[in-house]
């Protein structure tokens, strides 16, 4: 494996150890993984588009505060890579959350393309599109 597959590989451990801090509410983590440049985006479940960093953070800071602990989470990849100072990943995220002032847990799949920036050395997530799987079949 070369230097940048094996540091995007470490990325994309701390990226899913962020996912998994976010379904339990907590969205610092993601945030230590995102991007504060421009330009940044997300295409989220609920179908809308957020733009610019300080949006994209914000929205997930308010995210994560619908969740509560005992969530779990699992990134199943379908493929990704890296080249130069772009990288993405493409899969699906089986989420099983627990939702703030709600009992049962709500199983949530989504599936995901995630694009990542090298930034000062590191990598950042830049853009974020999920939506919500109509079928389990993968």
């Amino acid at each position: 494996m070369s230097q940048q597959q094996d540091d995007f590989a470490d990325f994309m451990r701390r990226r899913i150890a962020a996912s998994d801090a976010f379904v339990e509410g907590n969205p610092d983590p993601l945030g230590a993984v995102s991007t504060d440049r421009p330009p940044a985006t997300i295409f989220g479940p609920q179908g809308d588009c957020i733009e610019g960093p300080d949006a994209v953070n914000a929205a997930n800071r308010a995210g994560a505060a619908h969740f509560a602990p005992g969530g779990t989470n699992r990134f199943d990849t379908m493929h990704s890579a890296s080249s130069g100072d772009l990288a993405y990943w493409v899969g699906v995220q089986r989420s099983s959350v627990r939702m703030q002032g709600k009992d049962a847990p709500v199983p949530m799949d989504l599936r995901v393309t995630e694009i990542y920036r090298r930034e000062e050395g590191g990598w950042k997530l830049v853009h974020r599109h999920a939506d919500r799987m109509m079928s389990t079949h993968t």
